[in-house]
């Protein structure tokens, strides 16, 4: 049923989030077991929960939508909601480049004793020079090598800028009405994208493998693997999502005034691609 322009939309009650809190339960406290030693078996089931519900509440906003249940209002709430989410991402990556900036110029540095920092390096590790990419004192994870940048990450890099213009170009496919444009476009973002974690992957087997380039490899390790893995994670969820847009393109699903949609997603992945940049200047170039 349609609604007029200006109501409150109030959306029937719902199941699925506490489905999702079941999920994210099992997901997490299953996880935390496996840690300790437990089997996989709980982290499973709740990431399965989770994956049913992710589907069920979103397939039940599609087919709310397509009933024309959704007035300006919504379109509203739905925007201010993407944007703060993907201001709360901003702030999530925030904090690693912030942790990569302290370690790499200020706590470095101040425990091999630069500046006036002279006692701290008497006290808490004498005779440490700090030099970047740190293994930590003591060279805690072994002699290692520097992932380069100009192989695969300068690749990924040239894939995402690409995958950037194709899902601009399938945009204003759609807001000149044609389908054609909207899908291909739409398509060759979202292969550009599983080819990049693709490259991604290949890369870690590299580090692991042939660099000696861990997670326990000290301060240039941990913070290289927890920027470029969620960023990995992010790309993914990132295809996921326009993955899901291109099939309801294909369905028919989006006009030239209503594709809000197709706008998150979009919206999302040029997120990830800004912070692609930062990462290949900060963590693999400078």
């Amino acid at each position: 049923m349609s609604h007029e322009q200006g109501s409150y939309y109030l959306p029937a009650p719902s199941y699925w989030p506490l489905v999702g809190s079941i999920g994210l339960f099992f997901m997490l406290g299953g996880f935390a077991a496996y840690l300790g030693g437990a089997s996989m078996t709980f982290m499973l089931i709740g990431a399965v929960i989770l994956i049913v519900m992710l589907f069920g509440w979103f397939g039940t906003v599609i087919r709310e939508s397509e009933a024309s249940m959704y007035n300006a209002q919504v379109d509203l709430s739905f925007r201010w909601a993407m944007m703060w989410f993907i201001f709360s991402e901003v702030m999530f990556f925030a904090a690693f480049f912030g942790a990569l900036f302290y370690a790499r110029q200020l706590s470095g540095p101040w425990l091999g004793g630069a500046g006036n920092n002279a006692m701290t390096n008497e006290l808490l590790w004498p005779g440490f020079e700090f030099l970047w990419p740190s293994n930590g004192p003591g060279n805690v994870g072994g002699d290692f090598k520097v992932m380069g940048a100009w192989g695969i990450p300068a690749m990924n890099t040239l894939i995402l800028l690409t995958s950037g213009v194709t899902v601009t170009w399938a945009h204003w496919g759609l807001k000149k009405g044609s389908r054609t444009q909207l899908i291909l476009g739409l398509f060759l973002t979202v292969a550009l994208g599983f080819i990049f974690v693709g490259f991604q992957a290949y890369e870690y087997g590299h580090a692991y493998t042939d660099l000696n380039l861990k997670l326990t490899t000290g301060m240039y390790g941990s913070t290289f693997f927890m920027l470029t893995g969620f960023h990995g994670l992010h790309v993914s969820v990132g295809a996921i999502m326009l993955l899901v847009v291109l099939m309801r393109a294909i369905k028919g699903h989006f006009t030239a005034e209503k594709h809000f949609a197709f706008e998150a997603a979009a919206w999302y992945w040029h997120f990830v691609d800004v912070v692609w940049l930062g990462l290949f200047i900060f963590v693999y170039w400078l």
